[in-house]
């Protein structure tokens, strides 16, 4: 892979990391990849990869980098333990910022050739729902974003595509929480798919509850809806 880590200039004057993930043309649009609790981990880089072997220029962004540059955990009982402070710890406020100047930088990349999308998983599904309230991607992909339904005072200020991927058995998340989103979402630009008969987490190969099935029919969907709005 055609891979590297670029530093992205914050909103208060400091630099944090981001890993660059570049498609074999060499060019393509974007994509901005939001991470798990457990970091820019081999997972996320992986997945990064994986997007751009689909042709994507894929920048994911340390979220963590305010409380410890670099945090690279596995899903170990005690790394996991680990990741639930660092998203404790999380600022939202500074966290918002630092994702739309990492939007702004991948706009800028002399690769990026078209649109930009956010695509981000549990806590990066969140993520991904804050920036695209920002106005700073021109879609947004959320993959059982935890604690959206907590935060749809941000669903009005959101104008573009909007895709949402739910698990039916999620623990973290439950039905009426999906309920929630989808009313918020009525009469909008905006897909939801809720696999059955899988848990929270079911796109990470590294964890028990990783489903082939739901995570290939999930990662499909997605290719063909980023195909359509980044067009």
């Amino acid at each position: 892979m055609n891979a590297s880590h670029i530093t992205i200039p914050s909103h208060d004057g400091q630099r944090f990391d981001a890993y660059l993930s570049l498609p074999p043309k060499g060019r393509g649009p974007g994509l901005v990849l939001l991470q798990e609790i457990w970091g820019v981990n081999a997972h996320i880089r992986a997945v990064a990869d994986q997007y751009a072997m689909d042709g994507y220029v894929v920048l994911a962004p340390d979220m963590f980098w305010r409380q410890k540059p670099g945090v690279d955990l596995q899903y170990t009982e005690s790394d996991t333990q680990q990741a639930y402070q660092y998203m404790s710890g999380l600022d939202a406020a500074h966290a918002q910022k630092d994702l739309v100047s990492t939007a702004q930088v991948l706009r800028a990349l002399p690769q990026l050739d078209g649109k930009l999308a956010s695509l981000g998983f549990c806590m990066g599904g969140r993520l991904s729902y804050v920036l695209a309230a920002s106005g700073a991607v021109d879609a947004a992909v959320c993959y059982y974003g935890g604690r959206i339904q907590d935060n749809l005072g941000l669903a009005a200020q959101i104008q573009v595509p909007m895709l949402f991927h739910y698990a039916e058995l999620d623990d973290h998340i439950p039905p009426t929480a999906v309920q929630a989103v989808q009313a918020a979402f009525a009469g909008r630009n905006a897909e939801f798919h809720v696999y059955p008969g899988v848990g929270h987490g079911f796109n990470c190969w590294g964890r028990p509850m990783y489903n082939q099935r739901a995570a290939a029919l999930a990662h499909g969907r997605s290719l063909q809806w980023l195909a359509q709005n980044l067009a």
